[in-house]
Protein backbone atom coordinates (compact mmCIF):
# COMPACT_ATOMS: atom_id res chain seq x y z
CA UNK A 1 0.00 0.00 0.00
CA UNK A 2 1.36 3.40 -1.00
CA UNK A 3 1.81 6.32 1.35
CA UNK A 4 -0.33 8.41 -1.03
CA UNK A 5 -3.67 7.84 -2.77
CA UNK A 6 -3.12 6.62 -6.32
CA UNK A 7 -4.22 9.84 -8.02
CA UNK A 8 -1.57 11.84 -6.15
CA UNK A 9 1.41 9.49 -6.48
CA UNK A 10 4.57 10.76 -8.17
CA UNK A 11 7.72 9.08 -9.47
CA UNK A 12 9.91 8.85 -6.37
CA UNK A 13 13.51 8.41 -7.52
CA UNK A 14 14.61 7.54 -4.00
CA UNK A 15 12.08 4.73 -3.76
CA UNK A 16 13.50 2.35 -6.39
CA UNK A 17 13.61 -0.47 -3.83
CA UNK A 18 9.85 -0.40 -3.19
CA UNK A 19 8.90 -3.33 -5.50
CA UNK A 20 11.40 -5.65 -3.81
CA UNK A 21 10.42 -4.23 -0.42
CA UNK A 22 6.80 -5.23 -1.09
CA UNK A 23 7.88 -8.76 -1.96
CA UNK A 24 9.84 -8.97 1.30
CA UNK A 25 6.93 -7.54 3.31
CA UNK A 26 4.39 -9.91 1.78
CA UNK A 27 6.68 -12.89 2.39
CA UNK A 28 6.90 -11.90 6.08
CA UNK A 29 3.23 -10.99 6.49
CA UNK A 30 2.22 -14.25 8.16
CA UNK A 31 5.41 -14.79 10.14
CA UNK A 32 6.59 -13.65 13.56
CA UNK A 33 8.90 -11.07 11.99
CA UNK A 34 7.97 -7.50 12.83
CA UNK A 35 8.88 -4.18 11.18
CA UNK A 36 11.39 -3.62 13.99
CA UNK A 37 13.20 -6.82 12.95
CA UNK A 38 13.45 -5.46 9.40
CA UNK A 39 14.76 -2.14 10.74
CA UNK A 40 17.46 -4.03 12.62
CA UNK A 41 18.29 -5.85 9.38
CA UNK A 42 18.82 -2.57 7.52
CA UNK A 43 21.03 -1.32 10.34
CA UNK A 44 23.17 -4.45 9.96
CA UNK A 45 23.29 -3.97 6.19
CA UNK A 46 24.40 -0.36 6.68
CA UNK A 47 27.16 -1.44 9.07
CA UNK A 48 28.35 -4.05 6.56
CA UNK A 49 28.49 -1.32 3.91
CA UNK A 50 30.59 0.88 6.19
CA UNK A 51 33.04 -1.97 6.87
CA UNK A 52 33.32 -2.61 3.14
CA UNK A 53 34.00 1.07 2.43
CA UNK A 54 36.77 1.18 5.03
CA UNK A 55 38.33 -1.98 3.58
CA UNK A 56 38.06 -0.75 -0.04
CA UNK A 57 35.55 -3.41 -1.11
CA UNK A 58 33.43 -0.98 -3.07
CA UNK A 59 31.27 -3.42 -5.02
CA UNK A 60 30.20 -5.06 -1.77
CA UNK A 61 29.73 -1.63 -0.20
CA UNK A 62 27.44 -0.65 -3.06
CA UNK A 63 25.46 -3.86 -2.68
CA UNK A 64 24.90 -3.37 1.05
CA UNK A 65 24.02 0.32 0.62
CA UNK A 66 21.31 -0.57 -1.88
CA UNK A 67 20.16 -3.50 0.26
CA UNK A 68 19.91 -1.09 3.16
CA UNK A 69 17.65 1.15 1.07
CA UNK A 70 15.42 -1.79 0.14
CA UNK A 71 15.10 -2.95 3.74
CA UNK A 72 14.49 0.63 4.81
CA UNK A 73 11.38 0.57 2.62
CA UNK A 74 10.45 -2.98 3.65
CA UNK A 75 9.95 -2.18 7.33
CA UNK A 76 7.29 0.39 6.52
CA UNK A 77 5.70 -1.91 3.97
CA UNK A 78 5.54 -4.71 6.55
CA UNK A 79 3.91 -2.35 9.04
CA UNK A 80 1.26 -1.53 6.45
CA UNK A 81 0.50 -5.09 5.33
CA UNK A 82 0.31 -6.24 8.95
CA UNK A 83 -1.66 -3.10 9.80
CA UNK A 84 0.65 -2.40 12.74
CA UNK A 85 1.79 1.24 12.42
CA UNK A 86 3.95 2.40 15.28
CA UNK A 87 5.75 5.51 16.41
CA UNK A 88 8.45 3.27 17.87
CA UNK A 89 9.29 2.01 14.39
CA UNK A 90 8.97 5.45 12.82
CA UNK A 91 11.42 7.11 15.23
CA UNK A 92 13.82 4.14 15.38
CA UNK A 93 13.98 4.18 11.58
CA UNK A 94 14.89 7.88 11.44
CA UNK A 95 17.37 7.66 14.31
CA UNK A 96 19.11 4.71 12.65
CA UNK A 97 19.28 6.57 9.34
CA UNK A 98 21.05 9.64 10.67
CA UNK A 99 23.54 7.64 12.72
CA UNK A 100 24.35 5.38 9.76
CA UNK A 101 24.69 8.43 7.52
CA UNK A 102 27.22 9.94 9.91
CA UNK A 103 29.21 6.69 10.01
CA UNK A 104 29.12 6.38 6.21
CA UNK A 105 30.50 9.89 5.81
CA UNK A 106 33.19 9.22 8.42
CA UNK A 107 34.13 6.12 6.41
CA UNK A 108 34.30 8.19 3.21
CA UNK A 109 36.48 10.74 4.98
CA UNK A 110 38.74 7.92 6.16
CA UNK A 111 39.38 6.53 2.66
CA UNK A 112 39.90 9.92 0.98
CA UNK A 113 42.01 13.01 1.52
CA UNK A 114 38.91 15.10 2.11
CA UNK A 115 39.00 17.78 4.78
CA UNK A 116 37.18 16.90 7.98
CA UNK A 117 35.33 20.22 7.75
CA UNK A 118 34.16 19.49 4.22
CA UNK A 119 33.01 16.09 5.49
CA UNK A 120 31.04 17.66 8.32
CA UNK A 121 29.38 20.22 6.05
CA UNK A 122 28.62 17.56 3.43
CA UNK A 123 26.95 15.46 6.12
CA UNK A 124 24.94 18.43 7.34
CA UNK A 125 24.06 19.08 3.71
CA UNK A 126 22.59 15.64 3.02
CA UNK A 127 20.59 15.82 6.23
CA UNK A 128 19.21 19.20 5.19
CA UNK A 129 18.35 17.76 1.78
CA UNK A 130 16.56 14.82 3.31
CA UNK A 131 14.69 17.07 5.71
CA UNK A 132 13.32 19.21 2.87
CA UNK A 133 12.21 16.11 0.96
CA UNK A 134 10.49 14.65 4.03
CA UNK A 135 8.92 18.02 4.92
CA UNK A 136 7.28 18.44 1.52
CA UNK A 137 6.36 14.75 1.29
CA UNK A 138 4.65 14.68 4.69
CA UNK A 139 2.74 17.85 3.82
CA UNK A 140 1.51 16.13 0.65
CA UNK A 141 0.56 12.97 2.54
CA UNK A 142 -1.34 14.94 5.17
CA UNK A 143 -3.24 16.94 2.55
CA UNK A 144 -4.60 13.79 0.95
CA UNK A 145 -5.11 11.56 4.00
CA UNK A 146 -2.21 9.35 3.11
CA UNK A 147 -0.01 7.63 5.69
CA UNK A 148 -0.03 10.06 8.65
CA UNK A 149 2.25 8.27 11.10
CA UNK A 150 4.78 11.00 10.27
CA UNK A 151 3.61 14.49 11.12
CA UNK A 152 4.53 17.80 9.50
CA UNK A 153 5.75 19.10 12.86
CA UNK A 154 7.16 16.61 15.37
CA UNK A 155 6.80 18.91 18.38
CA UNK A 156 4.69 16.84 20.78
CA UNK A 157 5.22 13.37 22.17
CA UNK A 158 2.69 11.16 20.35
CA UNK A 159 0.41 8.78 22.18
CA UNK A 160 1.56 5.19 21.75
CA UNK A 161 -0.42 3.15 19.27
CA UNK A 162 -1.79 -0.33 20.09
CA UNK A 163 1.02 -2.84 20.48
CA UNK A 164 3.73 -0.40 21.60
CA UNK A 165 4.75 1.05 24.95
CA UNK A 166 4.49 4.74 25.73
CA UNK A 167 7.90 4.80 27.44
CA UNK A 168 9.56 3.54 24.24
CA UNK A 169 7.75 6.13 22.14
CA UNK A 170 8.68 8.90 24.58
CA UNK A 171 12.36 7.95 24.72
CA UNK A 172 12.72 7.56 20.95
CA UNK A 173 10.82 10.79 20.31
CA UNK A 174 13.19 12.76 22.57
CA UNK A 175 16.22 11.14 20.93
CA UNK A 176 14.76 11.89 17.50
CA UNK A 177 14.23 15.54 18.41
CA UNK A 178 17.79 15.82 19.70
CA UNK A 179 19.16 14.60 16.36
CA UNK A 180 16.75 16.31 13.98
CA UNK A 181 15.60 19.50 15.71
CA UNK A 182 18.18 21.76 14.06
CA UNK A 183 17.46 20.48 10.54
CA UNK A 184 13.71 20.73 11.04
CA UNK A 185 14.07 24.30 12.35
CA UNK A 186 16.22 25.43 9.43
CA UNK A 187 13.86 24.04 6.79
CA UNK A 188 10.82 25.43 8.58
CA UNK A 189 12.37 28.90 8.77
CA UNK A 190 13.26 28.74 5.09
CA UNK A 191 9.74 27.73 4.03
CA UNK A 192 7.29 27.97 6.93
CA UNK A 193 4.27 28.54 4.66
CA UNK A 194 4.70 25.39 2.58
CA UNK A 195 1.69 23.65 4.11
CA UNK A 196 -0.53 26.62 3.17
CA UNK A 197 0.52 26.74 -0.47
CA UNK A 198 -0.81 25.02 -3.55
CA UNK A 199 -0.50 21.29 -4.10
CA UNK A 200 3.03 20.41 -5.16
CA UNK A 201 3.07 19.21 -8.78
CA UNK A 202 4.35 15.71 -9.47
CA UNK A 203 7.37 16.95 -11.43
CA UNK A 204 8.54 19.05 -8.49
CA UNK A 205 8.17 16.19 -6.02
CA UNK A 206 10.03 13.88 -8.39
CA UNK A 207 12.87 16.39 -8.61
CA UNK A 208 12.98 16.81 -4.84
CA UNK A 209 13.00 13.02 -4.42
CA UNK A 210 16.67 13.14 -5.44
CA UNK A 211 17.10 14.36 -1.86
CA UNK A 212 15.64 11.10 -0.55
CA UNK A 213 18.01 8.82 1.33
CA UNK A 214 17.55 5.94 -1.10
CA UNK A 215 18.75 8.07 -4.01
CA UNK A 216 21.61 9.50 -1.96
CA UNK A 217 22.83 6.00 -1.09
CA UNK A 218 22.50 4.97 -4.73
CA UNK A 219 24.72 7.89 -5.76
CA UNK A 220 27.32 6.90 -3.16
CA UNK A 221 27.22 3.27 -4.33
CA UNK A 222 27.62 4.19 -8.01
CA UNK A 223 30.42 6.67 -7.38
CA UNK A 224 32.30 4.15 -5.24
CA UNK A 225 32.04 1.46 -7.90
CA UNK A 226 33.10 3.87 -10.67
CA UNK A 227 36.17 4.97 -8.71
CA UNK A 228 34.93 8.47 -7.94
CA UNK A 229 35.25 8.22 -4.16
CA UNK A 230 37.11 11.56 -3.96
CA UNK A 231 34.14 13.39 -5.44
CA UNK A 232 31.37 11.99 -3.25
CA UNK A 233 31.61 14.42 -0.35
CA UNK A 234 32.16 17.55 -2.51
CA UNK A 235 29.19 16.50 -4.66
CA UNK A 236 26.79 16.33 -1.73
CA UNK A 237 28.04 19.63 -0.36
CA UNK A 238 27.45 21.38 -3.69
CA UNK A 239 24.13 19.64 -4.29
CA UNK A 240 22.83 21.16 -1.06
CA UNK A 241 22.51 24.43 -3.00
CA UNK A 242 19.50 22.83 -4.71
CA UNK A 243 17.66 23.13 -1.39
CA UNK A 244 17.39 26.86 -2.04
CA UNK A 245 16.48 26.32 -5.68
CA UNK A 246 13.58 23.99 -4.85
CA UNK A 247 12.33 26.23 -2.05
CA UNK A 248 12.51 29.20 -4.40
CA UNK A 249 10.44 27.36 -7.01
CA UNK A 250 7.88 26.37 -4.39
CA UNK A 251 7.55 29.91 -3.07
CA UNK A 252 7.34 31.63 -6.44
CA UNK A 253 5.02 29.26 -8.27
CA UNK A 254 3.17 27.23 -5.62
Amino acid sequence: MSKLPKEHQFIDLSDYGRPIARVIANSLKNTAFTPIHVTIAFIISGLFAICCIINNHYWFAGFFLILKSILDAADGELARVKQTPSYTGRFLDSISDIILNALIFIALWYITDTSIWLTIFAFLGIQLQGTLYNYYYVILRNKFDGDTTSRIFEDEIPVALPGEKQKHVTFLFKFYKLLYRAFDSIIYKLDHDASKGKIFPNWLMTSISTFGLGFQLLIIAVMLVLGFKQFILPFFLLYTLMVFVFIGIRKVFY
